[in-house]
């Protein structure tokens, strides 16, 4: 990085004390897993470990499991859905999608159990719990069980307000505008 050819001075910036974070990601707007994901960017910069849990996603391809892997070891991506339950012609049950949901929470707590990582995404958790494919008790019980330097993004629409409370950042994202809404198909890269 320089400034008209001259070297800039870059600090690290070194907090007196960590903490493990719980950010909600909510919102029906575009740009909750972008933003989870550019977390995962950020943190393997700093040479932490992240594992992303996607509870909805698994049966459309989605860019980030091609990109995830060249960030190499230090990202997992386990994409354990079965597509959103109830849209968009989704053929499965709502008893697959609840398996499915609860085997994603059983891998969460043995991702956070390992001590392996720095921060656990899970991705369309709030929309898991909004559709009952999981229960409010098990998410807070995920909360429970977070060990004190982990860094926890619980991303999707209709964040329960026990989880927003708990939280230490949330963010919502709202629409203003979408291409979709001008029957412009999902594009590679930015959709997907």
């Amino acid at each position: 990085m320089t400034e008209a050819g001259k070297p800039i001075k870059v600090e690290r910036l070194v907090p007196k004390e960590r903490h493990g974070l719980i950010v909600v990601l909510t919102g029906h707007g575009k740009g909750k897993t972008s933003s989870a994901l550019g977390m995962v960017l950020r943190a393997c910069g700093h040479g932490l470990r992240s594992c992303i849990i996607q509870f909805m996603k698994g049966d459309l391809y989605a860019g980030e499991w091609d990109g995830i892997k060249r960030l190499g070891d230090n990202v997992e991506l386990f994409a354990t859905g079965k597509g959103f339950c109830g849209i968009q012609g989704n053929p499965y049950p709502f008893s697959e999608h609840r398996a499915n949901a609860q085997e994603a929470l059983h891998l969460t707590l043995d991702k956070m159990a390992s001590g392996r990582f720095d921060l656990l995404v899970l991705d369309e958790i709030n929309n898991a719990l909004h559709l009952k494919l999981i229960d409010l008790e098990q998410v807070l019980e995920v909360i429970r069980r977070k060990p004190p330097l982990l860094h926890l993004i619980m991303t999707g629409r209709d964040a329960h307000p026990q989880i927003i409370e708990l939280a230490d950042t949330v963010s919502e994202v709202r629409e203003i505008k979408h291409a979709f809404r001008k029957d412009i198909e999902p594009q590679p890269g930015i959709d997907y």
